[in-house]
């Protein structure tokens, strides 16, 4: 519910917004995007075309400029960053977290995050650097190195003088790390045990040893696991000795968790998962082209296994009437298992030691339900067109292929994998080939032998 609600007000800002645009009204516009949160704004830039983007970013002023930038998709950062002038992308990135940094600089073209980085002090470019030689999609990408450290002897009464004067921690800060004099994490202190401990206490009396924390180079999607499994708000980054790095937030997991699933949901189309709904016509029809190709190459290998059986069709069109019931049920079961394998192996719950299990299982299902449905089809066919050797053709056909999208839903996604290639990209395009050429050669070459 309070989603739906955000979704209104932000619909209700866009109109207003584009609506002032119209009659010229400028000064109101600029009023009201400055009274609004970076992450507002950001969703208004992605909500809207190319024109009104570009005259709702002319209005803000640059010192907004960072924190909107850090809010954006990549693809309509990128765009907007083409258009500023190299000095004022220095200004604009230079006060962004380091994680946050680093991720942009990777998506900008090399002069331009190499400007970036000269105009950085020395410190904060030694800290982009290094999260960006880590490799991106990694934990050493993601973390943060804004962190507050402790000493095992030093007790609790310094540290809450010394943090008052500080004036400010680091957002997202629910604990802090103990390390030893050479930056090795030996502990942590939660802040709410800090708070409520007595002021001569230490660190060493209140601190946890041995600290669940997280390699460098752990790829992000285990670090999201780690987080959802243990309910952690942040997690201390270390390297291979153990010296403590950086941190992870929950924030940054929330991040990873929801690229993933749009990565999921728009490789099924063959889509970038940073897309810009309302990108140049010609840029989106570029990157669709692409898929739509791969789509056209295994429709005509589906067509070429029809043309083996052209005898058979021009002698039954009845079959060429029937043709598509087959692979269009078998491609339905398919997606289905390859789904929920996918599902299963992006949870962890799929696994090399119950793989073999996860196959049998669903080729038992593709069995059962493929025997179900054969009977159906066989009886309404034989029904429909007064021929049951007809419906005992399309019925072997259809549990043929049934079995086969089972088999094919299931293995597909592990093969891949093995191979390096993500199944959510290429799996459907694969799976609904194999039931398509499977459908077709079973119904028709079973009708050439039978029926011919």
């Amino acid at each position: 519910m309070p989603e739906a609600l955000e979704v209104k007000h932000a619909q209700r800002q866009l109109q207003a917004i584009n609506k002032a645009l119209g009659s010229g009204r400028y000064v109101h516009v600029h009023k009201v995007l400055h009274e609004m949160p970076a992450s507002d704004i950001a969703l208004l830039l992605e909500s809207s075309p190319s024109k009104s983007r570009n005259e709702i970013w002319e209005m803000l002023d640059a010192d907004f400029y960072g924190d909107v930038l850090e809010e954006l998709s990549e693809d309509v950062r990128n765009g907007i960053i083409g258009q500023m002038l190299p000095e004022k992308v220095v200004d604009a990135l230079e006060d962004m977290d380091i994680d946050d940094l680093a991720e942009t600089l990777s998506s900008l073209p090399h002069s331009v995050s190499r400007d970036v980085l000269k105009s950085m002090d020395e410190q904060d470019r030694q800290r982009a650097e290094k999260a960006l030689s880590y490799g991106e999609d990694t934990a050493g990408f993601i973390m943060n190195t804004d962190t507050i450290t402790l000493r095992a002897d030093v007790n609790v009464d310094v540290i809450l003088r010394y943090l008052r004067l500080k004036g400010e921690i680091p957002e997202g800060t629910d604990t802090f790390y103990v390390v030893s004099r050479h930056d090795i994490l030996i502990g942590t202190v939660p802040v709410t045990k800090l708070l409520t401990a007595l002021p001569d206490s230490t660190v060493e009396e209140l601190m946890v040893e041995e600290p669940e924390a997280i390699p460098v180079d752990m790829p992000e999607k285990e670090v999201a696991k780690l987080f959802e499994r243990y309910d952690w708000l942040s997690a201390p980054v270390v390297d291979a000795d153990h010296q403590l790095l950086g941190r992870i937030t929950i924030d940054d997991v929330v991040d990873i968790i929801r690229e993933d699933a749009e990565h999921s949901m728009m490789s099924m189309a063959g889509l970038d998962d940073e897309e810009d709904t309302f990108a140049p016509v010609l840029q989106s029809t570029q990157r669709r082209s692409v898929w739509l190709a791969v789509n056209l190459v295994t429709a005509l290998l589906a067509a070429a296994v029809s043309d083996l059986f052209e005898a058979t069709l021009s002698q039954l069109a009845v079959l060429a009437i029937l043709n598509t019931i087959v692979p269009s049920m078998g491609g339905v079961a398919g997606n289905q298992t390859l789904t929920l394998v996918i599902r299963g192996m992006a949870l962890g719950h799929v696994n090399e030691g119950n793989s073999r299990w996860l196959i049998s299982k669903e080729l038992a299902i593709g069995f059962f339900n493929g025997a179900i449905w054969a009977i159906l089809i066989a009886s309404v066919i034989a029904l429909w067109k007064q021929d049951w050797m007809l419906g005992a053709v399309i019925a072997f056909a259809m549990l043929v292929n049934m079995i086969a999208a089972g088999l094919a839903g299931a293995t597909l996604p592990l093969v891949m994998k093995k191979l390096k290639i993500d199944p959510a990209l290429a799996g459907s395009v694969i799976l609904t080939t194999i039931t398509d050429v499977v459908g077709i050669f079973a119904f028709l070459g079973t009708a050439t032998l039978f029926l011919i």
